[in-house]
């Protein structure tokens, strides 16, 4: 399926289900909750081993100093630790574009009842390492700047980021303009539908901080199965199999 054909099936997307969306997804989750959980781990581990790192070297993000007598700007100081962190955040944002690529790609695996090979790092090899690379400056970009601006830029801005790793797991072969130009189209055309499900899903995958917090690892996941359901029901697969088309009639 090529860019012009998929920017089509966005644009002529029809109405999809909340509820059975939701539906999906808790049901996928039962199957793939131990990936889940593998792939929140090694992003937890990366995420605390750069910041310990970045630390070292004096590129962490500085601690809020409240000087009462010259004055706190909290905007300020918000804003250039966003930037500050802008090296961390393109690293861990490479690595969560190539684990959440391999995550998409084992769910689609298990949704369609083909041999699972369970690879959560087969996007890391090959010619696919620099388009990961690539998503994800363009991803820590588009989040520095958008949280930058301020919360509702960046809540703007998150729908169409949470598509990247789902269009790249299905369409590796395309340019990273590509799969960016995608995300943006699909993420805006289902904005309010995609932002509900996360949020609800996220609200699900918190309650396993009710297990001593340490559940929530276990439980987190769920939050990114609905952008999967909504790219497979608005653009679909190669093989257009009739699993495919449920929630779209």
């Amino acid at each position: 399926m090529n860019y012009s054909e998929i920017q089509s099936k966005i644009q002529n997307a029809q109405h999809l289900d909340f509820g059975n969306i939701l539906d999906l997804s808790i049901k996928m989750f039962k199957e793939v909750w131990l990936k889940g959980f593998l792939m929140v781990i090694v992003l937890a581990v990366v995420a605390v081993a750069l910041t310990f790192l970045f630390a070292a070297i004096g590129l962490g993000p500085e601690p809020y100093v409240v000087d009462w007598e010259e004055g706190f700007n909290f905007y300020s100081s918000y804003s250039g630790n966003v930037f500050y962190s802008l090296p961390q955040a393109i690293l861990t944002g490479s690595i969560l574009m190539g684990l959440l690529a391999g995550f998409y790609r084992i769910v689609k695996q298990t949704d369609l009842n083909e041999l699972n090979s369970d690879d959560l790092f087969y996007f890391f090899k090959g010619d696919y390492i620099q388009k990961i690379f690539m998503l994800g400056i363009i991803y820590a970009l588009i989040a520095t700047i958008a949280q930058a601006m301020f919360f509702i830029p960046y809540i703007y801005a998150f729908v169409p980021l949470s598509f990247f790793a789902v269009v790249f797991s299905n369409n590796p072969e395309l340019t990273e303009t590509e799969i960016v130009k995608i995300s943006f189209s699909l993420g805006t055309k289902k904005w309010l539908l995609t932002f509900g499900l996360i949020f609800v899903t996220g609200i699900l995958g918190m309650l396993g901080m009710i297990a001593c917090f340490i559940g929530v690892l276990f439980t987190i996941s769920i939050m990114y199965l609905p952008v999967y359901f909504v790219y497979r029901d608005v653009v679909g697969f190669e093989d257009d199999s009739e699993i495919m088309k449920i929630g779209t009639e």
